[in-house]
């Protein structure tokens, strides 16, 4: 298996620190609002990856963290007139759903900064004693100049940072040794919430947190850590600096960063008004959809979000299902005969094409080209009543690449659903003598193997 570590900026094959297992950690959200499809990403994404990862027999220790104390959380809580924490719980709760409803499986623990606030102190004060970091006026800076190998995740220069813009100094005061020294701690401000501390009432910084958390969940050295590029610095830079320091030695093996998501070729921003929730999209689409569009491109690809990807992404998602369901509609039906090695052999290359493309950087695209031959395969078979062994396998098969891609079957009442759905948009459309839309919808079902007629009762439908 091969993966693309950003540290190296090469492919490498991938070997555990431990044979048999995976230590892998994820930078979750900051909990101050609904998640949007940015946030979507990187969940969709490392979640296929943990899914191939135990399907090929790995023990899997995934560690997501939710950010819940942050300046953004403490704006919205003042806003409010409420405990941070309620706005906290609040957005962590609506995560879960949104996750649930993306098929992002929960991780094997999703930590909150504010319960491991204890170990960031333990952390912070050995930093201190080692002479990586240091206290002023109840603030307490990391020295980024003790630590030789900074910059090296990112392949930015110290000398060059401090020289150049402005916007990639970690933000300081004129207390810091260096401008380009960074928050372990910082001190209490009326109504944020607080900690005791050897330095004072406060709160940690937002880097010590995943160092903190990654070591306590997944020991001192991990083998993927994860999260999208924006975090690449200085988040993670931040991170292997504070890790490194403290233990020693290497913190992560492989680090994998997912690219951005623009919309409609445009960066995602809120006063461009093309800025969507997780939930907002859930209104127009199954999340399904949405999980099947992210796995579309490659990760490291900049992925564009638009509504007519989304349609196509929604097609596709039918066409699986619509195999799935007409599997499932044969069972009990083929011939009583044995699978043949011609068969078992055709519905083999399509497996190993699959995984070809999962082991190669965890190429989702080709992956999901792999699973469209299989349906196109499947489709063509089961008209022709071929051995119930046969079908049967064909359903492992399809169960195997949707279920590593996290692409749930639809249930058959929901499928019908659909088809009646469109059937009714099909009758609105020729009511308002819009034949055009009226034909493609036709069409299109027509294609997904379902026929109508039009009697003066009324549509009636079936499969072929």
């Amino acid at each position: 298996m091969q993966i693309y570590n950003t540290m190296t900026r090469v492919k490498e094959e991938f070997v555990p620190i431990e044979p048999g297992k995976v230590r892998m950690y994820v930078c979750g959200p900051t909990v101050y609002d609904y998640i949007h499809i940015g946030n979507a990403r990187p969940m969709i994404f490392f979640d296929t990856v943990r899914r191939y990862l135990e399907y090929k027999g790995y023990d899997v220790n995934y560690v997501s963290n939710f950010t819940d104390v942050d300046d953004k959380i403490i704006k919205r809580a003042l806003q409010e007139g409420v405990d941070a924490s309620v706005i906290s719980e609040r957005f962590i709760a609506e995560c879960k759903k949104d996750m649930e409803a993306m098929g992002v499986r929960p991780a094997t623990i999703h930590p909150k900064a504010t319960e491991e606030i204890g170990g960031m102190i333990d952390m912070i004060a050995d930093l201190i004693e080692k002479g990586f970091a240091y206290e002023v006026n109840g603030t307490v800076y990391y020295r980024v100049r003790t630590f030789s190998r900074y910059g090296s995740l990112s392949g930015k220069n110290l000398d060059d940072l401090r020289s150049g813009s402005r916007s990639l100094l970690v933000t300081g005061e004129e207390e810091k040794e260096d401008p380009m020294d960074f928050v372990l701690w910082k001190p209490k401000k009326e109504g944020e919430p607080s900690w005791e501390s050897p330095w004072g009432q406060g709160r940690p910084g937002w880097h010590i947190e995943c160092s903190v958390m990654s070591r306590r969940y997944l020991g001192e050295e991990i083998d993927i850590h994860g999260g999208g590029e924006d975090l690449i610095f200085p988040h993670h830079e931040n991170e292997i600096a504070q890790s490194e320091a403290e233990s020693g030695h290497i913190f992560t093996h492989y680090w994998m960063h997912n690219a951005f998501l623009n919309i409609d070729n445009k960066k995602m921003s809120k006063s461009l008004n093309n800025f969507f929730t997780v939930r907002e999209i859930s209104e127009r689409y199954d999340l399904t959809v949405l999980r099947l569009f992210m796995l579309s491109a490659h990760y490291r690809s900049p992925l564009n979000f638009s509504a007519e990807l989304m349609e196509s992404a929604k097609s596709s998602l039918e066409r699986i299902r619509t195999a799935v369901e007409r599997l499932e509609d044969a069972r009990g039906r083929g011939r009583k005969r044995p699978l043949s090695a011609t068969a078992r052999k055709a519905a083999d290359a399509f497996t190993r094409k699959f995984e070809a493309a999962m082991e190669d950087d965890f190429n989702t695209a080709d992956a999901l080209a792999a699973l469209f031959e299989l349906v196109r395969y499947t489709n063509q078979l089961v008209p022709k009543n071929r051995s119930e062994e046969e079908l049967e396998y064909l359903r492992g098969k399809l169960a195997d690449m949707t279920g590593i891609l996290g692409l749930r079957p639809a249930e058959k009442a929901d499928l019908d659903a659909q088809i009646e759905a469109l059937i009714e948009e099909r009758t609105q459309a020729r009511k308002a003598k819009n034949w055009a839309r009226a034909d493609e919808i036709r069409s299109y079902l027509a294609s997904q193997g379902i026929l109508l007629e039009d009697t003066k009762e009324g549509v009636k439908w079936k499969r072929a």
